[in-house]
């Protein structure tokens, strides 16, 4: 497995580290909540060890921003606090499992590999189509007539959004709220979003999938369709 272990502990992070890389797991570290969090975003991991209690972010706002950026990486936290009130709180923010300090390391490795199987099985041939367009769930990649498109993370949560509503039209606060959830930013971040995407998937080709509806939102639109 390739893991991330996001936990600022260093004599844990050390224990963890060592045990799994002698399994001959891969391993990435960061010690702080926000460098775990850009780390999860920019590579893809079986599954992400993560702490809530973090600098510079907490492990939940990290599992909950990383959902809203449509990375759906298995997440096992890890916390010293075993209330029913924080395990809840764990899987509200979309965490897949949770473990309390101390543990036994056979018991992680366990754990791991289960909620690893899970979201295997989950998303096993887990493609969006829409026309010519094959979005897949799992990889991010988006094929289009024989051509593949490797997609950043907003890119592929505005597709996903659009492709699992087309050909209806999306308003642009249901974009937005995908992205960013109730933190809208300026509305040219939206706008850059969008140009990029339509950069990406349509300038190489005649017919153009990603339409703006003036004042509304988005849409995806098949060829030969209105």
């Amino acid at each position: 497995m390739k893991l991330l272990l996001v936990e600022d502990h260093k004599d844990i992070a050390g224990v963890i580290f060592d045990y799994f890389e002698l399994k001959e797991h891969v391993m990435d570290y960061a010690h702080n909540g926000l460098l775990g969090y850009e780390l999860a975003l920019k590579n893809h991991y079986d599954a992400i060890i993560l702490d809530i209690m973090l600098p510079k972010m907490d492990g939940l706002s990290v599992c909950k921003s990383l959902r809203e950026q449509g990375i759906d990486t298995p997440v096992l936290m890890l916390t010293a606090r075993d209330t029913k009130e924080d395990v809840l709180s764990g899987f509200a923010h979309h965490a897949d499992d949770y473990l309390v300090k101390p543990f036994d390391l056979d018991i992680l490795e366990i754990r791991l590999q289960a909620i690893v199987r899970r979201s295997k099985g989950s998303v096993a041939n887990r493609h969006l189509h829409y026309g010519e367009l094959v979005l897949d769930m799992n990889t991010r990649v988006l094929e289009r007539a024989g051509s593949r498109y490797s997609l950043n993370p907003s890119q592929f949560s505005i597709l996903k959004c659009l492709m699992q509503q087309a050909p209806n039209v999306v308003k642009k606060e249901v974009v937005c709220e995908a992205l960013w959830g109730d933190e809208e930013p300026d509305s040219k971040v939206l706008r850059s979003h969008i140009y990029q995407l339509r950069s990406l998937i349509d300038r190489p080709f005649k017919h153009a999938y990603l339409r703006t509806i003036s004042k509304v939102g988005f849409r995806l639109v098949k060829e030969g369709d209105l």
